[in-house]
């Protein structure tokens, strides 16, 4: 029987290797020369799922581990979607990867990580799990609660105490304001832990007065508030009405956080929190222009009704960071220009690879922006991200050895 798990079976490639697959990326890491300078990753991924087995042994509930250790991650009550994404097997690398071997004696996890990292030039990441951005979406919020500690607990002790160059913004289970606070008490010291992420594709007014503790115990620790979209199919019934992957993917990881930020705005929590960093994550960068656009706007006819925002709501938002995965190239290059000035890209802007998800961007497409200034790309590929999550760059060894190889 032709299934696509055959057709993986099948594939030319019987030693699947991150190496071979990014040959190209590696090229262009050693052509222009990125060993003169760090590259700061703040958005990459794992499957932390082909990791459940070990992650289920850290949920605190022992009805629940059991639930999740015999029922798997979707029995626990986790939504899905995002079926098309590898594209009937073209994006070869989600099936490969589960074949790649790794050497012993190093986890999994931080081989695979490393070896893509290398591969592509990058020197430190800010590491996202995948299915786990849809679990805002879960009907049952113990369910979400009890992952993400589990998860956050996992990723501590196994990956970040293991490895300096792999870092992460952990997880808020925001459907229970007083478990997400819980979280920051309780995993803001750990090693490698350098901010606090909400996924957005979620239905909760994340301005309500109970999330405030939280917002307040990140701000006075000094670490940003990482703002993470996602595509929100089959979850969200707007999306619904999508009949085409594409068009919900174009939409949702976009609408998802223009619906956030925009409420953070209107509620006044710049105000409130003037010294938290907020950065929004995976959303490319056209709805900016849009969003500062219409908010000004709609603040010029009705500023009664914010009476906390003292400026434009632009006004804040430039004081706000993005990343720049997706970045909308096609086509549009006196666009993304604006768009860059209109968000000060050069102070305000953070490189993300999104790997190894099938849109990722490369560190090139910044490098090679014939608009911006050697110190510009400097700062977007690393400079800024080490400023707002308060990092000390830490260079690969293959940055080290192409340097003491230039004398």
């Amino acid at each position: 029987m032709d299934t696509l798990e055959t057709r993986y079976r099948d594939l030319s490639n019987e030693e699947f290797d991150t190496t071979t697959l990014l040959q190209h990326a590696t090229e262009q890491a050693v052509q222009r020369r990125y060993e003169d300078f760090p590259i700061i990753d703040i958005d990459g991924h794992h499957y932390e799922t082909e990791s459940f087995a070990q992650i289920c042994e850290f949920i605190e509930d022992p009805v629940m581990r059991q639930q999740a250790k015999y029922q798997g991650f979707g029995g626990v009550g986790i939504t899905g979607g995002g079926n098309f994404q590898p594209l009937g097997g073209r994006v070869t690398r989600y099936p490969g990867r589960r074949r790649e071997k790794t050497p012993p004696g190093t986890h999994r996890d931080i081989a695979l990580t490393r070896r893509w990292m290398d591969a592509i030039g990058i020197d430190m990441l800010c590491l996202f799990p995948t299915p786990m951005l849809a679990l805002g979406f879960t009907p049952r919020v113990e369910v979400e609660v009890a992952l993400a500690r589990a998860y956050n607990r996992w990723l501590c002790e196994t990956v970040l105490a293991a490895e300096p160059r792999i870092n992460s913004s952990l997880y808020l289970p925001m459907n229970d304001p007083e478990a997400a606070y819980k979280v920051v008490q309780d995993f803001g010291d750990k090693k490698g832990v350098i901010g606090f992420t909400v996924c957005t594709a979620r239905h909760k007014a994340l301005y309500d007065n109970t999330y405030m503790k939280t917002y307040a115990a990140i701000e006075e620790r000094g670490m940003p508030l990482v703002f993470h979209s996602q595509f929100g199919g089959g979850s969200d019934q707007s999306l619904n009405l999508c009949n085409r992957f594409m068009a919900a993917h174009a939409l949702g990881f976009s609408w998802f956080n223009i619906l956030h930020c925009t409420n953070w705005l209107c509620n006044g929590l710049p105000e409130r929190f003037p010294k938290l960093r907020t950065i929004w994550v995976e959303s490319g960068l056209a709805w900016i222009p849009f969003l500062m656009q219409r908010l000004d706007n709609e603040w010029m006819m009705r500023s009664s009704e914010v009476p906390l925002l003292k400026r434009k709501p632009s006004d804040y938002m430039r004081e706000m960071y993005f990343s720049t995965q997706p970045m909308e190239m096609v086509h549009n290059r006196k666009a993304l220009e604006l768009t860059f000035e209109m968000i000060n890209a050069e102070t305000q802007l953070l490189y993300a690879s999104d790997y190894p998800h099938w849109d990722m961007d490369l560190p090139s497409t910044i490098y090679d922006l014939p608009f911006l200034s050697e110190t510009a790309k400097r700062n977007i590929l690393g400079g800024n991200a080490a400023r707002v999550f308060n990092l000390k760059p830490q260079v690969s060894e293959m940055k080290q050895k192409r340097l003491a190889a230039r004398g």
